[in-house]
Order: C-alpha cells, then sequence, then structure tokens
C-alpha cells in the first residue's frame, strides 16, 4: 500500500494526467501526497557585473515560473478535494527527484512522459523516466501521454 506520494510536476500534458492518476491513487490508498517541480541549474557562466544581474534576474523569473507551475498543481489537488504538500527545487531533475523521495520516504513516485514520434526528438530531448527508474529508492509510475 502507498503511504506517501511524490509526484514530480512539470505542467504539461503528461504532468497533469499524472497528476491526476496520483490523486486517484492516493485516494484509493489513502496516502498523502507531495508535489515538486524541479528547475535546472542555472549553467551560465558570469562574465561581468552586467552579465551577473543578467543571469540573477533570468533566474529570479525561472524560479516564478516553477513557483507558478508548483501553485497550479496544489490548485488542481485542491479542487479535486485532496491536500497536497509542494517544495520547488533547483538541480538535476533525477537527483533532486530521488533526494527527495529519500527525504519524505516515499513508496511512489509519479511522473509524466510524452512518447515521441521522431527519433530525432526522442535523441535531442532525452528522458527522464528511465534514469528515474534506474535510481530511485521505491517505485517508479511513468503515466505516459501521446
Amino acid at each position: 500500500m502507498y503511504k506517501r506520494i511524490l509526484l514530480a510536476y512539470d505542467g504539461s500534458e503528461s504532468g497533469q494526467k499524472a497528476l491526476l492518476d496520483s490523486h486517484d491513487i492516493a485516494q484509493w490508498s489513502k496516502s498523502e501526497i507531495f508535489l515538486i517541480a524541479v528547475m535546472p541549474s542555472p549553467t551560465s557562466t558570469y562574465v561581468g557585473l552586467d552579465s551577473g544581474a543578467y543571469v540573477g534576474v533570468y533566474e529570479e523569473e525561472e524560479k516564478q515560473k516553477y513557483k507558478d507551475i508548483l501553485d497550479d498543481g496544489l490548485r488542481r489537488l485542491a479542487e479535486a478535494g485532496h491536500t497536497a504538500r509542494g517544495e520547488v527545487l533547483v538541480g538535476d531533475t533525477v537527483r533532486e527527484i530521488t533526494a527527495y523521495a529519500k527525504k519524505i520516504d516515499a513508496d511512489l513516485i509519479v511522473v509524466g512522459h510524452k512518447h515521441l514520434d521522431s527519433w530525432a526528438a526522442r535523441w535531442w530531448r532525452g528522458s527522464t523516466s528511465p534514469a528515474l527508474i534506474e535510481h530511485a529508492p521505491c517505485s517508479v509510475l511513468v503515466v505516459i501521454t501521446r
């Protein structure tokens, strides 16, 4: 039985489907839901004072974007009658998800995944799901959309 479900939410169509599926599982198993949005670490280099200021503004805008994504997910869960806790994390997606799952002692991690038709699109985008499955400390549910 799942008691703690961690949902890595990005606001995408597949993420929204994962959110609904995790809500259904949580209601069925009377689980707690933890919602996270993972913002990639800024990779820009600081060349001078002007660029440093620009990167700082960009980073704040990005943090707000991920906070808005998180708030959207929390709102959707609340509308469905489920209370969840949420947090924006910054760093490598797989590393942050697995570390948070360990921190909360999650029984299940839920992520969305969109199948891409083009081999070039699949190669360019990469995929978090296989790496997450490899490193997760618990079961992983990958909710697929096409």
